[in-house]
């Protein structure tokens, strides 16, 4: 089995209608896609995880054409779930289809970057994965990023982190902090984070420790 890492460009700005429509919120930011289904009857579900204002997102899943049903989940914190019942849409509709097709799986999380692009990784046989970026549809961009093999058993490293952990270690990557020269030092991580940068420091070194020890536990490929 073979992973694709693969960034998506779409003609439209999102993977449907309604993630579109979000992403127009004021006040609601995308964090991640963490699940995404179709149905027989062409109907799909979204489990975003967001941030911002929720009854900005409440009110939005009331109120857009095309959301069937909807649910807010854990809305303790500062950021939340939200369950999507949507329409059939494009190029979603496609993009699952192919999945379906050549029998491969979606891994989520799915993010997505400050441009609109949707970073997502897809696992399968590598022919399939092969046959399957060829037959994407026109008005979709695909670029691959990574492409390696897959082991079942390998974890989310962010997922072993805490939530202050996690949000200072991805403000550090965000801002070039382990870019070579360094984007940012640690005070200015502490001073955009709102901290000490001695916080700083234990947060990532924290940080490191347990993803560099879960990276060497994982099983290497033959």
């Amino acid at each position: 089995m073979r992973y694709f890492d693969i960034r998506l460009t779409t003609d439209s700005g999102g993977l449907h209608p309604v993630d579109r429509s979000l992403a127009a919120v004021t006040g609601v930011a995308r964090e991640a896609l963490l699940h995404i289904d179709a149905f027989g009857d062409g109907t799909g579900i979204f489990l975003y995880r967001l941030s911002g204002d929720r009854e900005a997102a409440r009110e939005f899943s009331t109120t857009t054409d095309g959301v069937l049903g909807y649910d807010l989940i854990n809305v303790d914190g500062a950021g939340f779930h939200l369950y999507l019942h949507v329409r059939p849409g494009e190029p979603a509709g496609s993009l699952m289809a192919l999945c379906h097709e050549f029998a491969l799986i979606v891994n989520t999380p799915i993010e997505f970057t400050d441009y609109g692009d949707i970073l997502v990784t897809i696992v399968g046989r590598h022919e399939m994965l092969r046959d399957a970026l060829h037959a994407a549809p026109e008005a979709i961009n695909v670029n691959i990023e990574q492409v390696g093999q897959y082991h079942p058993e390998q974890r989310d490293f962010l997922s072993l982190l805490t939530d202050r952990q996690r949000e200072v270690f991805e403000h550090a990557v965000q801002s070039g902090y382990y870019e070579i020269p360094r984007g940012v030092n640690q005070e200015q991580l502490a001073n955009a984070l709102g901290c000490a940068p001695s916080t700083v420091d234990e947060h990532l070194r924290k940080a490191e420790s347990k993803m560099l020890s879960a990276l060497v536990s994982t099983p290497r490929s033959d």
